[in-house]
């Protein structure tokens, strides 16, 4: 349920019956403070300066057409017009009874729901995965599985950089080994920096080897066999690499979910034949251009959109206007979210503004480059490793799960051996992916093992340990929670704290979706794991002085807080466990 929309309808309605002009919406907020009650309408000052009247007068028709009989107990106005909204213990139990037994705990699903397209991770197959992948994969595959937990029509996209000159001198090199008897799978490309070295080395210094991978570059854009062969080759290999590390992430991405820049080579000619006959496009010193005065500097210049290579050859911006064209024109989204560094940010708009002049995106397609920034050393500088050179994530991975066993042998336990190493993988992997996910998505941000391993504070292994503690008490009450279905009752301020928190999840959610920043539910499930804590150390549950009746209703309120710090973590790619 969200209490912040149904509250706004309930305002306008009230507005509007009130006689007040339409254009004066109302803003609703949670009070953070009780006595201002638990949610506030501001609404009447807007209206009041519009219809130069006094805004208590207008909080007061505001009041007297609203219909909240059912929701509140008590509606006052407060200072200069703001509407104080207190909600009825009742209707909050009740709220709290059904989303403890909704699978969705209470989150509907959208009565329209959106086909969205979102292109996240996007690595280049010449070459492992490093740490500048991490924030696209791991921000995307977050704002995908809210879109769908939603009811969203998801379509995945991963745009793999598969293409280009490089792949000519690769698949020379890939051909020589080949023709050695060398096996692929178990040397040439068991590190594909290694073999991305050797092929530009040979490129740089062997002689007539450049030449054969220049030759190899136009035998593959044009089609031949052989060259399709030992490319398809390189890639299969190289997408086991990925594979591998998206499943050490905990992400969704499949195989299937793969469309890379080779699948728009089909499009390419016919995207600038489009912008040359619109006149969108035009030659310029032999290369085809698109000159944008909508993004013009500050001497009036236009910003130059280069879409094919004085040569012929196509670029990054050809193909990404190839797949606006089939995202928007072929499977008809709604949507087109993609995740990219924030340096990208200028390449993304000459796309969209060029795209739109071109008809290869619909009006009814939002265009949304979901700008992110960067990891950062100690150092301020971009993350790198002690020597300067680029960090592979699947090492940066294991190194996570390695410093958390270390972490977690520190800590008393009774687990095996191999219950602990399973915990250590969830809390390495999590505690890398909170850490990043937390931050608001278009800041930079100081990568600390220490701060993010920490089980103090908003961390991945401080959520995962309140999970671990909430499901405790029901070992020790011998209950299945499963089971629980007691009524529910809001009596202390710190039940009621707690029930209007767990109540804000479909709230957050869709302002993390509109805004495709995972860190509002990374502060949400903090919030409320927080909220828990307080709520545990005021009101006793397997107390002997307690009543039954309180503590099944306290237990219910355990279960509900427990399976929705499990969901909320597991939106965000994090996996909980039942002991720690």
């Amino acid at each position: 349920m969200n209490l912040k929309t149904l509250l706004i309808e309930k305002a306008n309605a009230a507005m509007l019956a009130a006689g007040i002009p339409e254009g004066t919406n109302p803003a609703v907020t949670q009070s953070t403070r009780p006595q201002f009650g638990d949610y506030q309408i501001n609404g009447a000052m807007g209206a009041a300066k519009a219809l130069k009247t006094n805004p208590r007068e207008v909080a007061q028709k505001i009041i007297d057409n609203l219909a909240v009989e059912e929701l509140a107990d008590k509606v006052e106005i407060a200072g200069p017009g703001f509407i104080n909204i207190h909600l009825k213990p009742e209707f909050l139990a009740s709220s709290l009874e059904a989303a403890n037994q909704d699978s969705k705990l209470g989150v509907a699903e959208h009565a329209q729901p959106h086909k969205v397209v979102v292109d996240y991770s996007s690595p280049n197959l010449a070459k492992e995965m490093h740490v500048g992948h991490l924030r696209s994969t791991i921000i995307g595959d977050a704002v995908v599985r809210a879109l769908e937990f939603r009811g969203d029509q998801v379509i995945r996209q991963n745009h793999m950089g598969d293409w280009g000159t490089q792949f000519g001198m690769l698949i020379a090199h890939l051909e020589d080994l080949l023709e050695k008897g060398i096996d692929l799978e178990k040397v040439a490309l068991a590190d594909l920096e290694s073999f991305y070295r050797d092929a530009k080395k040979r490129f740089d210094d062997e002689e007539g080897f450049a030449d054969k991978a220049r030759d190899y570059v136009v035998k593959l854009q044009g089609g031949d066999a052989h060259c399709e062969k030992l490319w398809q080759l390189f890639i299969d290999t190289s997408v086991k690499h990925s594979e591998e590390v998206y499943k050490k992430l905990n992400v969704t991405l499949g195989r299937d979910d793969i469309k890379a820049e080779s699948a728009y080579n089909a499009r390419l000619n016919g995207v600038i034949e489009l912008l040359k006959e619109k006149g969108i496009a035009v030659e310029d010193q032999g290369a085809q251009v698109v000159f944008l005065d909508e993004l013009a500097n500050k001497d009036g210049e236009p910003s130059v959109f280069i879409v094919q290579k004085s040569g012929g050859g196509f670029l990054y911006a050809t193909t990404d206007l190839a797949a606006c064209d089939y995202r928007s024109n072929e499977l008809d989204v709604d949507r087109i979210l993609i995740f990219v560094d924030a340096r990208q940010g200028l390449h993304f708009n000459q796309v969209e503004i060029t795209a739109r002049k071109a008809g290869l995106l619909k009006d009814k397609t939002s265009y949304e480059p979901s700008l992110f920034g960067t990891m950062m050393g100690d150092d301020g500088k971009p993350f790198k490793t002690r020597t300067g050179g680029t960090v592979k994530l699947a090492d940066l991975l294991d190194e996570a799960v390695s410093r958390a066993a270390d972490k977690l042998a520190d800590r008393a336990s009774e687990l095996s051996e191999e219950a602990r190493t399973e915990i250590a993988r969830k809390v390495g992997i999590g505690a890398v992916k909170y850490a990043d996910l937390s931050k608001h998505r278009t800041s930079d941000y100081i990568f600390n093992w220490d701060t993010m391993l920490s089980f103090e504070g908003a961390t991945a292994p401080y959520l995962q340990y309140a999970y671990t503690r909430v499901r405790s008490i029901f070992r020790k009450a011998n209950v299945n929670s499963n089971e629980l279905a007691g009524k529910i009752e809001i009596a202390a301020s710190q039940e009621k704290a707690l029930a209007l928190k767990l109540l804000q999840l479909e709230e957050i959610l869709d302002l993390m979706i509109s805004e495709a920043t995972p860190h509002v539910l990374c502060g949400y499930l903090y919030e409320l794991a927080s909220l828990y804590m307080s709520f545990y150390e005021a009101c006793p549950i397997l107390k002997d002085d307690v009543s039954e009746q309180t503590r099944e209703s306290r237990l219910v309120l355990c279960n509900l807080v427990a399976k929705t710090l499990q969901s909320g973590l597991d939106l965000l790619g994090i996996e909980v466990m039942e002991q720690m």
